[in-house]
């Protein structure tokens, strides 16, 4: 089954899912940020085909997220690392986990929790304004950026009955 393409869509959260949006990828970052870079060990730590791991690696090479580098050269072995882009993910997997935490996890509690290393003290992933207050889904407005395109936003506006984005 083929998956529909978004990344020619004029939105960077259809671009994103796009890059990052089947599961096996967002499972194969994780263990890459808890240190597990090498083809074998990530696949059994994840229980994944060698097959879907091959290609879900070369897909976040391809597309920036991971780079490939050569730790040995007889026989020929590589790993994993991430890349500026890839780093970057980081505090998006701590808002899903985040989420998830709230509304998933089962009985025993949050399998995870994340310890701010400086001050020690666990943090749940927030996103917040440059103010200092945190940003939620009622006190945002979303602004037309210079890459929107008219057709996008206008579709967005059609479909809510009312004006979406603030005229910038």
């Amino acid at each position: 089954m083929q998956r529909t393409r978004f990344a020619d869509q004029p939105c960077s959260l259809a671009r994103s899912l796009d890059a990052v949006g089947e599961p096996w990828s967002f499972l194969i970052l994780r263990n890459v940020f808890y240190g597990i870079r090498r083809f074998d060990p990530l696949r059994r730590s994840l229980g994944i085909s060698r097959k879907v791991l091959a290609e879900r690696l070369g897909t976040l090479v391809e597309r920036g997220i991971l780079e490939r580098r050569e730790y040995q050269n007889r026989p020929p072995r590589s790993e994993y690392r991430l890349t500026p882009m890839g780093v970057d993910l980081f505090p998006v997997m701590m808002t899903l986990s985040r989420w998830g935490d709230r509304w998933l996890a089962g009985p025993a509690g949050t399998p995870l929790h994340f310890r701010h290393r400086r001050c020690g003290q666990l943090s749940p992933a927030r996103v917040v304004c440059a103010c200092g207050e945190e940003l939620g889904a009622h006190n945002v407005q979303p602004v037309r950026g210079p890459g929107a395109e008219v057709e996008f936003t206008q579709a967005i506006e059609s479909g809510a009955g009312r004006q979406v984005f603030e005229k910038s």
